[in-house]
């Protein structure tokens, strides 16, 4: 392997010493008041110990199907037993709740230079957006015209999510125009090589995992870089119901021996892969990622597990999936929160995104209410920054707006000063009629705290009417563009890396196209 160019910025940041900021905290910035976090959630003490008992008494008494005969003996080994049919284990209490307690609770999500480095959880308190992964569709923010997404788009989308400051990290999409198979490989490859973030991968076939850790490996510097510094972090997806393929085992088992963190992820959705309730649909979600997490502690203990429950609801109209219905919001909130401070966890799910196709009002409206509301419940990651039509599509220019939303919802959380001081008790008690504050000493060292917003509109009217109406989505839309036009060509590997990366993914498509031949077609 090759050692990374990739030339640090002068300023870094060091893992147990994030900077802070008066002005509003970033992905890579702490709050400079640390304090508690703001907090709703729909479970009492009593709601969540119910909500505990059932998943673990689904666990035990039910169980999960294992679709993996290594794991399967591994798992019997440690305790599980059989369940009803073939491959269903049973997973004892004490089983699951050792590992529970033996899994990280924190992570690592590395970028490819220091100063781009995530603790997670914050020790702010905070959270990390992450942009949306798996769109199939673009939203060309040139002229909002919509295509298949494609390796261009991609490589646009890390453009712009590298340079947006609440984002942590950038999820890698669905492509077009490759070979269907190894569609993950090519995607993830453009976007990691041209972002120095962290880098989300999702494995399309049991035969891509290697080929994309071997990727990171490339773009980290070497294996040893990348388990030093994990640059890249993997989804692990239950099958719902409680059913766990072949391939999202072999993901817990090969990022094991690379000590990649894997984001344990539930999709259920009421009324189809789950009851048609809030509750069961939590449940549901929950009991499958505690299942990852047992399964994770006997295949690769000590690997950090990201609770990652993302819940759907059909629309029982039109059985279509929807991510921002009510019912999907609630549940998101009440898995995060029992994820979060049921199992003590490091949680994360969806915190933007709309069922709507376009970046329009409706898809500001659910987005902003379904991020306060997982916010609030102590998701530590906001996953589908830029997501529409239920995270099927992309827009640039919808995630600029989520990176303002998301700067706004930080400061949301962080609990307001309620003292003396604070009120300026002793020049409220003494104003004189007519009086002010303008020049208060207490003014003038507060009045940089204020959360300045970078695309939201604050003009008036006569300013706005000689701007011909210029708002927030023009706004955006310049401010995407201008990434994009900024962004180095190459990327941000040297050349090198991008010769091994581009070798490899072509022996992908000879390999795994041959694999799969007859099956599927370039698309």
């Amino acid at each position: 392997m090759v050692e990374s160019t990739v030339t640090p910025t002068p300023k870094r940041r060091g893992r147990k010493n994030p900077p802070i900021t008066r002005s509003a905290a970033d992905a890579f910035s702490m709050e400079h008041v640390i304090g508690p976090r703001a907090g709703f959630g729909f479970l009492d003490s009593d709601r969540m110990a119910f909500m505990k008992e059932r998943v673990f008494r689904l666990l035990a008494e039910y169980g999960v199907m294992v679709v993996h005969p290594v794991a399967q003996e591994a798992l019997k080994r440690a305790g599980a037993t059989e369940g009803a049919e073939a491959g269903r284990l049973r997973m004892p209490r004490a089983m699951v709740e050792e590992a529970l307690a033996a899994t990280p609770k924190q992570a690592r999500l590395c970028g490819k230079t220091r100063d781009r480095d995530l603790t997670i959880p914050r020790l702010d308190g905070g959270f990390v957006l992450r942009t949306g992964t798996g769109g199939h569709g673009y939203v060309d923010p040139r002229d909002a015209s919509y295509r298949n997404m494609d390796l261009k788009a991609a490589g646009e989308i890390a453009a712009v999510a590298d340079q947006l400051d609440q984002v942590g990290y950038i999820a890698h999409p669905f492509v077009h125009g490759v070979p269907e198979v190894t569609a993950d490989i090519h995607s993830y490859a453009k976007i990691t090589s041209h972002t120095t973030k962290h880098t989300w991968m999702q494995p399309y076939q049991k035969e891509n995992i290697d080929y994309l850790l071997k990727i990171a490996a490339i773009a980290a510097g070497g294996d040893d870089e990348l388990r030093a510094n994990p640059s890249t972090s993997c989804i692990t997806c239950s099958f719902s119901p409680l059913e766990f393929k072949y391939m999202d085992t072999e993901v817990i088992i090969k990022c094991g021996q690379y000590g990649v963190p894997v984001h344990a992820c539930s999709l259920p959705s009421a009324g189809g892969t789950a009851p048609l309730s809030v509750s069961a649909l939590s449940l549901m979600a929950v009991t499958e990622v505690v299942g990852m997490i047992t399964m994770a502690h006997v295949l690769s203990p000590g690997l950090p597990i990201i609770a990652t429950p993302l819940m759907f609801a059909l629309d029982m109209r039109t059985g279509s999936a929807l991510q921002s219905s009510v019912e999907a919001m609630q549940a998101a909130s009440l898995s995060a929160q029992l994820a979060k401070h049921g199992f003590g966890l490091m949680a994360h799910t969806y915190g933007a995104g709309s069922d709507t196709p376009d970046a329009d009002h409706q898809s500001m409206a659910e987005r902003a209410m379904l991020m306060q509301t997982v916010a609030l419940s102590g998701a530590d990651i906001l996953g589908g920054v830029g997501q529409l039509e239920c995270a099927t599509v992309f827009s640039p220019v919808q995630a600029v707006l989520d990176n303002e939303i998301g700067a706004m919802t930080s400061r949301f959380l962080r609990v307001p000063d309620i003292s003396e001081d604070s009120m300026n008790w002793d020049e409220m008690c003494k104003v004189a009629v007519g009086g002010h504050f303008l020049d208060s000493n207490h003014t003038v060292s507060g009045c940089r705290d204020q959360m300045v917003p970078k695309v939201f509109q604050r003009m008036g009217r006569d300013d706005y009417e000689a701007s011909d109406r210029r708002g927030a989505f023009e706004e955006a839309r310049d401010t995407a563009l201008a990434y994009i036009a900024a962004a180095p060509e190459q990327g941000v590997l040297n050349e090198d890396q991008n010769k091994e990366i581009a070798a490899l993914a072509l022996a992908a498509d000879k390999h795994i196209v041959e694999v799969y031949k007859g099956k599927v077609e370039t698309i």
